[in-house]
């Protein structure tokens, strides 16, 4: 009995224990750059704060359409009235006289705004206005969110490559070390030799492995921005190192700049500037509003004695206010309103002007990447090269193990600016849409 409830308990612990790795799988899912900004605009947490920014600015402009609409208001009062009492003009005699002491009143009012030097209709606007100030917002705040997950997504490239240069290299060391102990073997090198090959290859295996926690550090990052599970395993899309795109000349993306977010966006705050002026200026206009009310009370006081009866009347007419100190006031603030014009205007000057000067600093990045990738792949197959001279020379004797490990080190620093350099022109690219803003 004891035995087989040992034998049910082992089988539940085997199963469970099956299940663990099943969880913790990760899995493995190929992601093109095209894919990646689609799941951003989607999925990032930033943007989706954002979002929530514009339906905020939408609700605004329904709530300012409600000065448009009627005011209209009721009460009801219920009270307690007391006698009253009639006094001589000298104040030495009074006389009391009974009133009926519960008393209530119902009324109903409403008013309609008819026209206010157009300050409704502006109100309106700056809030369609504030909308599209927003939209144009969260539209720079996707160029910039997109162009920083692109590069984790592009270091997570660089990365991987980095690995595969590691392991290549670390192979290469095994080979070396194996013949450093046949030589020490054979007594024609030193045990010192052995030591610094020993060093070698464990320093490569440490930078494999640091190199390994970054990837899985970026990939939890980029996980987290797409709105993916933690489970899942990133692979960049080999495919875009074979289709290097191909750019326009400067003027092309000066002359799409334009509709960049940033420089709608100074435009939008000068149309909003002078909305406020307007808004201001009607400050110096009578506010002309229809009005309306009926009111129900009782009991009537108006007539002597007092009638415990109720009293209807109603009114209805138009009302034209208008604030006299809005004349020494208002132009004080029509005059602080166009210096913002002024310092909109100018802010909409400068943002040209800086976008023009981050173009032209992005065009002149991306032929410098290209120039550079080039030197790098003559500096990659040199030392390459190098490495299978001085390699050639130590299996002959003819050089001694630190030339062979100095050539081995530039060899690795060679590969690795190689793949970088690769990845760096795809970035450079992108670099230089997002400063155009058509990332």
């Amino acid at each position: 009995m004891k035995r087989k409830r040992y034998n049910i308990l082992l089988l539940l612990a085997i199963s469970l224990s099956s299940l663990q790795p099943a969880h913790a799988q990760l899995v493995e899912r190929k992601i093109s750059i095209a894919s990646l900004l689609a799941l951003v605009e989607e999925n990032h947490p930033s943007l989706a704060v954002s979002k929530t920014d514009i339906y905020i600015a939408k609700q605004g402009i329904e709530v300012a359409k409600n000065a448009m609409l009627p005011t209209i208001s009721t009460a009801l009062q219920g009270y307690y009235l007391g006698d009253a009492q009639i006094i001589t003009k000298d104040l030495s005699d009074n006389t009391r006289i009974n009133m009926p002491h519960l008393g209530n009143t119902f009324s109903v009012d409403a008013s309609q705004l008819i026209w206010r030097g157009g300050m409704v209709r502006n109100g309106i606007e700056a809030q369609k206005q504030r909308k599209e100030l927003t939209e144009l917002s969260y539209k720079g705040n996707e160029q910039n969110i997109k162009l920083l997950v692109l590069g984790y997504y592009l270091d997570l490239y660089k990365l991987i490559n980095q690995k595969k240069i590691y392991e290549q290299n670390i192979i290469l060391a095994e080979q070396r070390l194996l013949n450093i102990n046949r030589f020490f073997g054979e007594g024609m090198v030193t045990r010192n030799d052995v030591i610094r090959g020993q060093l070698q290859l464990s320093n490569l295996r440490l930078a494999l492995q640091v190199l390994e926690n970054n990837r899985q550090i970026l990939n939890r990052q980029l996980t987290t921005a797409l709105g993916l599970t933690d489970q899942t395993q990133i692979i960049p899309d080999e495919a875009l190192l074979t289709a290097r795109p191909q750019i326009l000349a400067p003027d092309n993306y000066r002359n799409e700049a334009v509709n960049h977010p940033m420089v709608l966006m100074t435009q939008k705050a000068v149309e909003m500037v002078r909305t406020s002026e307007n808004i201001t200026r009607a400050e110096l206009m009578p506010a002309l509003s229809a009005f309306a009310g009926n009111r129900l009370a009782r009991p009537i006081t108006t007539s002597l004695p007092a009638r415990d009866m109720y009293y209807n009347g109603w009114s209805a007419g138009l009302s034209l206010n208008f604030n006299i100190d809005a004349l020494y006031k208002t132009p004080k603030k029509i005059k602080q309103i166009q210096f913002e014009k002024d310092k909109a205007l100018a802010q909409a000057n400068e943002a040209r002007l800086m976008i023009d000067v981050a173009i032209n600093a992005a065009y002149i990045k991306y032929n410098e990447a290209l120039t550079q990738n080039n030197t790098l792949a003559t500096n990659k197959n040199l030392a390459d090269e190098n490495y299978r001279i001085m390699e050639s020379k130590y299996n002959n004797q003819l050089a001694i193990l630190l030339d062979l490990i100095d050539a081995s080190n530039q060899k690795l620093d060679a590969g690795l600016q190689y793949v970088n350099s690769e990845i760096n022109i795809i970035y450079a690219y992108y670099k230089l849409l997002k400063e155009s803003g058509k990332l």
